[in-house]
């Protein structure tokens, strides 16, 4: 069998060998799609890099990467702020990658980052999806691995850090109870996303214990916001709602867009609640009444425990740690009682 080498992969593809190798390092000069067929030929045909080729791989390369979703809310923005808080302490610098929900973006990320350009990886998984086959990977390699926020409910062994999501969910509901509200509707983000499920059973418990509803009510969102939005409108004029439970920020936002719309007073007509670490929440109007997750300290937690597993004399026993900090509950005008 012909030695399987970057020359190889080059030939096989008819590319450049030059554009293989950057494709290997992940440069950005390369096409997601060029990258995508050469670590999709590469692991068909196990390829396994030389480390000579580009430094030993037991020197530390001081770098950690960072692969969360997307940075379109404050959340992730404060995360990453937690996670450089310590890096810069450590002398290390941070890469990051944005997945866009897309898991076979995630993949390719991670086989890229276990070809050791990295110390270790922080990752927020993009979806719930059933192969996890390729976080092994990085196991392989000897590169540290710890999930924060968005983690993998189904992987039993090593280090997640996350935030109180049930606990909060039902704290969320109740004060939608308590303060008046006697049909609650629960805003979910889509399905593949693992923390919406926890957040929904939080919300479904809280329901059957401290509510009369005779049913939940919940509207999946999807990833067009117009869509959401006029999904939303019409559920709010079919089923006239008292309470809205927004799972993440963004559905909050989209909430307030519709009820302006249709002329529902917040929070006179409707309530308001949602998990959020938006700074502007307190200007909206109303000021939105939030579960605020500690972000900052997400990201702070995350990074001391992959430092942790990095400077980990024996790599080859297994870590399971599961790490929950929690969220607070602050009070706005969106769910005053009238």
């Amino acid at each position: 069998m012909n030695k399987i080498d970057i020359k190889y992969l080059a030939k096989e593809l008819n590319l450049a060998i030059s554009t293989v190798s950057r494709a290997l390092r992940d440069s950005h000069e390369i096409s997601a799609a060029t990258k995508a067929k050469v670590f999709a030929l590469a692991e068909q045909l196990n390829y396994e890099p030389n480390p000579n080729a580009s430094g030993l791989r037991g020197q530390k390369t001081k770098m950690i990467a960072v692969v969360i979703p997307d940075m379109v809310n404050d959340f992730f923005s404060l995360v990453i702020s937690g996670i450089e808080k310590i890096t810069q302490s450590k002398g290390y610098h941070i890469l990051l990658y944005f997945t866009h929900g897309d898991h076979e973006l995630e993949v390719s990320f991670i086989k890229t980052l276990a070809s050791g350009r990295v110390d270790g990886v922080l990752l927020s998984m993009s979806s719930e999806n059933n192969n996890r086959h390729y976080l092994g990977e990085l196991e392989k390699k000897g590169i540290p691995l710890v999930m924060f926020d968005r983690v993998c409910d189904t992987l039993q062994h090593g280090v997640k850090v996350t935030s109180d999501n049930y606990e909060s969910a039902i704290i969320a509901t109740r004060h939608l109870v308590d303060a008046g509200c006697k049909k609650i509707a629960y805003l979910q983000v889509p399905k593949n996303i693992s923390v919406g499920k926890v957040r929904m059973q939080g919300y479904l418990d809280a329901l059957k214990k401290h509510s009369f509803q005779t049913a939940p009510l919940v509207l999946e969102s999807t990833n067009d916001n117009e869509e959401t939005f006029e999904a939303l409108k019409q559920m709010l004029l079919r089923e006239k709602p008292d309470g809205i439970f927004a799972s993440i920020e963004k559905l909050a936002v989209i909430c307030y867009r519709v009820c302006e719309k249709i002329r529902l007073k917040i929070p006179e007509d409707i309530k308001v609640i949602s998990f959020s670490n938006l700074q502007t929440a307190s200007l909206l109007n109303p000021s939105l009444t939030t579960i605020t997750q500690p972000a900052f300290d997400i990201g702070e937690t995350a990074a001391n425990e992959l430092f942790n597993l990095i400077n980990k004399k024996d790599k080859s026993l297994a870590v399971e740690r599961n790490v929950v900090l929690k969220s607070r509950l602050v009070k706005g005008r969106s769910t005053a009682r009238y």
